[in-house]
């Protein structure tokens, strides 16, 4: 018997390989996004209905909102139309699906092969803000230094991407 939360699980789990599975095939670089967007909020509902609020917050304000409003970003700075298609493009479908089918087969073997006596769950670990950032900050800072400059010089590489040739010369 399915419990709500078991339903709410595998809705949302649903949702997100729609969505991401959309994000993949679509050739219009926007809508890829915001089918990412769509993605990235049902990971922060489930961080959220497995009780971690904290990285729920982080998944919604990091991913969907930060990183994602830079990535709308370059795509309406690079202005990128969408490909044409080439009919040598279907000779990928077969590798494609037999990847697909091996790793669901994979999947399925292992979850066949748990071990029906471990019945006893994670133990739920809950860290306060404050104490996650101190973490970060002390142990981490300068892993948190060197990506905020690597964003920073992407950042400044899609501005001179988004100039284009002719105002780069002038420049």
């Amino acid at each position: 018997m399915m419990t709500i939360t078991g339903g709410l699980f595998h809705a949302i789990a649903a949702i997100i390989i729609v969505s991401t599975v959309m994000a993949v095939t679509r050739e219009n670089m926007v809508h890829a996004v915001l089918y990412l967007v769509v993605s990235f909020l049902g990971s922060g509902l489930l961080f959220f209905l497995l009780g971690a609020p904290l990285l729920a917050a982080f998944e919604v304000i990091i991913y969907a909102g930060a990183i994602m409003v830079l990535f709308l970003f370059i795509v309406m700075m690079l202005k990128s139309e969408a490909p044409t298609r080439r009919r040598g493009q279907i000779r990928y479908y077969p590798a494609a699906l037999a990847t697909w089918v091996g790793y669901l087969s994979i999947c399925t073997i292992l979850s066949f092969l748990a071990n029906p006596e471990l019945t006893q769950g994670l133990q739920a670990a809950m860290a306060d803000p404050a104490n996650f950032g101190r973490f970060l900050f002390q142990r981490h800072w300068l892993s948190i230094e060197i990506v905020s400059i690597l964003l920073l010089v992407a950042l400044i590489g899609v501005l001179q991407l988004g100039l284009g040739p002719a105002r780069r010369k002038s420049k």
